[in-house]
């Protein structure tokens, strides 16, 4: 479940910085979003955004990744904070 936000939106630091979300899951194991800047050369100033979960000791399951300009994946971040119960974390893995 990818929210692909059109409206615009102040621009965050998702440009230039990794952030990790990620919300408990009720068998212990955790969603998790990644929002990676893409390599300038390759793709331009876009953010790489990859979805998954993880139940340890299993591998992390990456669900879906997509990329988006900067102030779209600001947005993506806050709805996913804001309505989807997701909060900041160190890396999990």
């Amino acid at each position: 479940m990818m929210p692909v936000m059109s409206a615009p939106a102040a621009q965050g630091n998702l440009g230039s910085t990794p952030i990790w979300l990620v919300r408990p899951r009720s068998d212990g194991g955790r969603d998790y979003v990644s929002f990676m800047p893409a390599l300038a050369a390759q793709a331009g100033a876009l953010v790489e955004i990859r979805l998954g979960s993880h139940l340890p000791p299993q591998m992390p399951l990456l669900k879906s990744r997509l990329k988006l300009a900067p102030a779209e994946a600001e947005a993506c971040r806050r709805r996913l904070q804001q309505e989807d119960g997701y909060q900041r974390s160190e890396p999990l893995f």
